[in-house]
């Protein structure tokens, strides 16, 4: 039947019973609590990722109910971290190393060379989970992070596609929807609604709290307000310029002058 050698059924001491091996992935139960308190403990720089510690469940040992960004976060930073206590190095190795495969691929700055190596690194490591799983776990999502280096080759730095942001305004047309017999009318209200909102709130007067002058969660010291005059003009700046224009106004700011010696 092609079942490993390992994973074969054992007979018990006594002879009267038989038993089913553990598997080298598989996690006790004081295993998998240990893998949930990582995640659970976790801490991230203000605006970084959400909320992760509250889709985790260390008593069950059960982690459900996060985004798809959340899973970029875990597979990029927490997974290679989690599972090198809890799991043996045959296959904690090969995990580690396809978190770093797509860390790699994700980075803001990409040298064409280093695709070269990264086409041959993941094909390796799929070769050696082939070797740690079994064959239902290979579908068509664990095949494709072969081709993903040849995309990168071809349509550059994956910030430029991805679909985060259509999937956030996707959930915020969703948020619309109060009549569900009846979803396309109430996106259109909804938005309808809030464009009209958005077009008043720009006529009151700046003592009035509105969506437009609302103080922001983290107050920043360099708010973005106000409004060109005139005809708008593009230009470039060279990096000199933008040194001074960036010098004079950190050294004209009220909020910076604690921190000038």
């Amino acid at each position: 039947m092609g079942i490993r050698k390992k994973l074969h059924l054992n007979a018990t001491s006594d002879g009267k019973r038989t038993q089913l091996p553990k598997a080298c992935f598989s996690l006790t139960k004081k295993e998998k609590s240990i893998f949930c308190g990582v995640l659970k403990n976790v801490k991230f720089p203000d605006g970084m990722a959400s909320n992760i510690s509250r889709c985790v469940h260390v008593e069950e040992g059960k982690f459900f109910g996060y985004k798809s960004h959340d899973a970029h976060i875990i597979l990029h930073f927490l997974l290679q971290i989690a599972i090198r206590g809890v799991t043996p190095n045959q296959v904690a190795i090969p995990l580690i190393r396809l978190c770093s495969f797509f860390r790699c691929l994700c980075q803001k700055v990409i040298e064409p060379k280093s695709l070269d190596h990264l086409e041959v690194e993941i094909a390796e490591t799929l070769c050696q989970l082939e070797r740690i799983f079994p064959p239902s776990f290979f579908d068509i999502m664990v095949h494709l992070p072969i081709h993903l280096a040849n995309e990168v080759r071809l349509g550059g730095p994956v910030q430029f596609r991805w679909m985060y942001y259509m999937e956030r305004y996707l959930g915020e047309l969703k948020s619309f929807v109060r009549n569900k017999s009846r979803p396309e009318g109430s996106i259109a209200e909804a938005y309808l609604a809030k464009e009209s909102l958005t077009f008043c709130s720009r006529y009151l007067s700046s003592d009035v709290d509105t969506q437009m002058n609302r103080m922001t969660r983290n107050n920043c010291e360099f708010p973005n307000t106000g409004y060109f005059v005139g005809a708008r003009i593009l230009f470039s700046l060279d990096q000199r310029s933008q040194n001074q224009a960036h010098g004079y106004i950190l050294f004209n700011s009220d909020g910076v002058e604690d921190y000038i010696r």
